[in-house]
């Protein structure tokens, strides 16, 4: 391991954070409010990160960046990033607590958004747009490293998503990482400010359109408004939301095809179509269930909700207008259940990926062929290629390791006294990075009434579901360690 080159690039990354809180001086000078924890919050990160980038940028030839740096710069970016980030709170004294201030930082920038504050619009505006773009630049490191760097890496999946998906996932990290990194920022702002002027049109103001387009299109779920998305009361303002939901839980690189003239890259995803697919059929059935029960046979009150909440939790957003946790018990079963596959692959979303969920389903399928033909050969084809044994093999870990977690994490919390379905939803919502879960951590509760060792045992779940989980237990690895 070379902690040289580790620790420079952490630096890099702390003066990128820095300069993006000191842009929420603007709002904080707009509003009049006290700009001191902001700047002063800025400049400590700032200098810590030129600190360490001068400390160890002369870096031999030898000590370039390799695997295991690669692992450890991404486990640890995600790690000290919100200990700097949470700051402004703490100065402020808007969350006084270092667990609570963490808690929230680190659900910003893994996009998670479970949240402990009680009243968000108490808290001063500059902040508040802080707290929403921890989101979207946690959002684009999401998509950078699950296109650049962690095919590179070998992480469950990875290797077949960068093998057949067209566009900048084929790089390899080399300096064409870099161009990779551009075309993602580009498309990445170009559906962000699309987003916030199409609810512009909807009569939102520009901070709260671009607050909310930050954590859309993130897929993370912060609000700036106590109701969330509700607080805007319009059908319009649901149905942008939805989209740019949907936007945000689709693989990046189809979305840069698409803008090259590929439309019909969608279509031929096979992960996308089986996203698209279960959602739609999932919004049927749910809005026949609920419509009689909750919405007094208004079908179109339930199917416009429905799909809200249905993609909220899909996409991992956790946006809400409704509380499903009074939804009938089928339909919190099936959000409950859907909360695990999340979006797909290099999209912003959490969760186990889709095309890991639609490739053990295809096992499963061909386990059952091969029961009526034991002879027959019968390949594992996504889109249209023979996929590996290996990758299904890494899958198949990815899937054990991510049940494992989310049982121990379970009884972790059960033993701090939340019930059953609390735990179990909180632990889930956090891993898939949800944000709401049902129960104490439903809709419209938080988890402010947590004991600090549940706080910190879901903050652990935020980040290994966020980082695909092997990518953070490598570095518990004896081996990892050995020259």
């Amino acid at each position: 391991m070379r902690i040289r080159p580790i620790l420079s690039v952490l630096g890099f990354l702390l003066v990128i954070v820095s300069l993006a809180m000191l842009t929420a001086l603007f709002f904080s000078f707009h509003y009049d409010e006290d700009f001191r924890p902001l700047l002063f919050s800025g400049l400590i990160t700032f200098a810590v990160g030129i600190l360490l980038m001068r400390s160890f940028r002369r870096v031999e030839p030898e000590e370039g960046l390799g695997i295991r740096e690669g692992f450890a710069i991404v486990t640890f970016g995600w790690v000290i990033a919100p200990v700097f980030g949470c700051l402004p709170f703490i100065l402020s004294g808007a969350i006084p607590s270092f667990t609570d201030a963490y808690f929230e930082a680190l659900s910003g920038f893994t996009t998670a958004g479970a949240s402990i504050l009680r009243d968000v619009e108490a808290m001063p505006k500059g902040e508040l747009y802080w707290r929403c773009l921890t989101q979207w630049l946690g959002g684009l490191g999401i998509i950078v490293m699950a296109l650049a760097i962690l095919p590179l890496l070998g992480v469950g999946g990875m290797q077949l998503f960068k093998a057949e998906v067209a566009g900048p996932t084929k790089d390899k990290l080399t300096p064409r990482v870099a161009e990779t990194a551009r075309l993602l920022w580009g498309v990445y702002v170009l559906v962000t400010a699309a987003e916030v002027m199409m609810l512009m049109v909807g009569g939102v103001s520009f901070y709260d359109a671009l607050c909310h387009s930050f954590t859309t299109i993130a897929t993370g779920g912060f609000s700036t408004k106590n109701a969330s998305i509700a607080s805007f009361n319009s059908a319009y303002v649901d149905g942008v939301v939805t989209l740019f939901m949907f936007v945000g839980a689709t693989n990046f690189a189809l979305h840069f095809s698409a803008l090259k003239g590929g439309v019909k890259g969608y279509f031929r995803d096979n992960e996308w179509m089986f996203f698209t697919v279960s959602f739609l059929v999932a919004v049927a059935i749910m809005t026949l269930v609920v419509a009689p029960s909750s919405y007094e046979g208004d079908y179109p009150a339930a199917f416009r909700y429905v799909a809200f909440n249905l993609m909220s939790v899909m996409s991992t957003t956790g946006y809400a207008t409704a509380d499903f946790a009074l939804w009938a018990p089928m339909a919190q079963a099936a959000l409950l259940f859907l909360m695990f596959p999340g979006g797909c692959a290099g999209s912003t979303s959490g969760g186990m990926k889709s095309i890991r969920v639609l490739l053990l389903l295809k096992t499963a399928m061909n386990e059952l062929k091969k029961l009526i033909h034991p002879k027959a050969v019968v390949p594992m084809r996504y889109n249209g290629r023979v996929v590996d044994q290996e990758v299904l093999m890494t899958i198949a870990g990815f899937i054990i390791l991510f049940l494992v977690t989310f049982s121990t994490a379970t009884i972790i919390l059960t033993l701090t006294g939340l019930d059953i379905v609390s735990s179990m939803s909180g632990v889930v919502a956090c891993m898939s990075t949800v944000g709401p879960g049902l129960g104490a951590v439903g809709p419209m509760a938080n988890y402010a009434d947590l004991s600090d060792l549940a706080k910190w045992t879901l903050s652990v779940c935020m980040l290994v579901g966020r980082l695909e989980l092997f990518t953070v237990f490598v570095l518990f690895s004896k081996s990892f360690w050995k020259s």
